[in-house]
């Protein structure tokens, strides 16, 4: 009977785990991914964009919720299966949150076609699910499971690419982001080069950010900035890369003014690369 009841306690205590991880998988997708709801170049490109990017982007999103989740999911994950399991709540918490708030501000209406209807909420659910995962860890508390995971390099380089991406989204579908691509020279397009670099390593290795990391005396300083920061700056240019493609930025632009396009939008993707290192 006692261990009944204990093992009774302890489905309940996994359950309710598992509950409150939902409220901060919600809490996050809305603190995260509010600002992309409420834009209005997410809302038309929705409608208007290539389909078969967004769906493209909608396929991108699912292997890196599962890496996600393995690391920081609703629960303490230990096999693959169980972070697919999370992933799937994760994109589930995105879509819902998306159509609740989309309906809310006005922005689903019946009157729509199904593909606009559709394109909308798929846009929106890959941000909102993010953020709900990301719910995880940002809004934990101090009782949660602090135990850290050794991460592996090429699981760093994941991580900076999932920050870059994320603050991506933010940035690509908007016209400011083009407008200051095309008043900028070259010069400054280096200046803004050499200035992500310098933030994303100092914000990691200078400034003691919790989450930061710490170089032993015996490292020299060049170690982590070749080894980890200059390869996280290529991660966040390539995923500046593929963002400004799936959201057609980059149409007949001329090399210099793709070089040009790809920097700016890298200035928020380093950052965001930095930003993972500390927070996941």
């Amino acid at each position: 009977m006692t261990d009944r009841t204990a093992s009774a306690e302890d489905d309940q205590s996994e359950f309710s785990r598992f509950i409150t991880g939902l409220g901060r998988g919600v809490a996050g997708a809305l603190f995260f991914a509010l600002p992309m709801l409420m834009t209005m170049e997410m809302w038309y490109l929705g409608f208007y964009m290539a389909r078969e990017r967004l769906l493209l982007l909608f396929i991108l999103n699912i292997p890196l919720l599962v890496v996600l989740a393995h690391r920081i999911g609703f629960e303490k994950t230990v096999s693959w299966r169980d972070a697919a399991r999370d992933a799937v709540v994760a994109y589930g918490i995105g879509i819902l949150t998306s159509i609740i708030v989309l309906a809310a501000l006005g922005l689903l209406r019946g009157d729509m076609s199904a593909s606009e209807l559709i394109g909308k909420i798929a846009l929106q659910s890959v941000p909102a699910s993010i953020g709900a995962m990301l719910g995880r860890s940002q809004l934990g508390n101090e009782d949660d499971d602090t135990e850290e995971k050794a991460t592996p390099y090429h699981s760093e380089l994941f991580l900076m690419g999932v920050g870059a991406l994320f603050l991506s989204l933010n940035i690509a579908p908007t016209d400011e982001m083009m407008v200051l691509a095309y008043k900028m020279t070259i010069w400054h397009a280096l200046v803004v080069s050499l200035l992500s670099i310098a933030l994303m390593h100092g914000l990691v290795y200078a400034v003691s950010f919790i989450g930061g990391h710490e170089l032993s005396p015996e490292t020299p300083w060049w170690h982590a900035f070749v080894r980890f920061t200059l390869p996280g700056y290529v991660v966040a240019l390539a995923v500046s890369v593929l963002a400004l493609w799936i959201f057609e930025r980059l149409g007949d632009s001329s090399a210099i003014e793709i070089m040009v396009s790809v920097i700016v939008l890298g200035f928020p993707s380093a950052l965001g690369a930095a930003g993972a290192r500390l927070i996941l």
